[in-house]
C-alpha cells in the first residue's frame, strides 16, 4: 500500500468490542475522512451510517453484508463495499490490518 499523504491523525484511538477492534480516523487536506486500524481474530458485526469501502492491508478475513447469506473471503490487496445504513459480519482468522474510507 502507498502512504497516505497530507493527512490530520486525530490522536484518540476508536476502540471498539472490547479491544478487539482498534483505529485512528484520519483526514485528507481534501477532506476525505478514513480509519486505519486492526481488527484481532474474533467474529463482529458492524453498523454503518455513511457507505465504506474497507481496504485489506494485511491479513484475512471472511465478510457477510447485510442481507446476504454467503460470505466472502478477503486477503491483502482486497477491499469490500458496504452501503450506509446497513451491517455486515466479519470474521477475522489473523489479525486485519485495514484502511476505512467513509463517503
Amino acid at each position: 500500500m502507498e502512504p497516505i499523504k497530507n493527512v490530520s491523525v486525530f490522536p484518540n484511538a476508536n476502540i471498539y468490542f472490547d479491544g478487539k477492534c482498534v483505529s485512528h480516523t484520519i483526514e485528507t487536506d481534501a477532506g476525505e475522512r478514513k480509519s486505519v486500524g486492526v481488527i484481532l481474530p474474533s467474529t463482529l458485526n458492524f453498523s454503518t451510517g455513511s457507505p465504506e469501502t474497507m481496504e485489506v492491508i494485511a491479513g484475512q478475513c471472511q465478510v457477510r453484508l447485510a442481507g446476504e447469506e454467503a460470505w466472502r473471503s478477503y486477503g491483502a490487496g482486497d477491499s469490500f463495499s458496504v452501503p450506509g445504513d446497513s451491517s455486515f459480519d466479519i470474521e477475522v482468522a489473523q489479525t486485519l490490518h485495514y484502511v476505512c474510507h467513509f463517503g
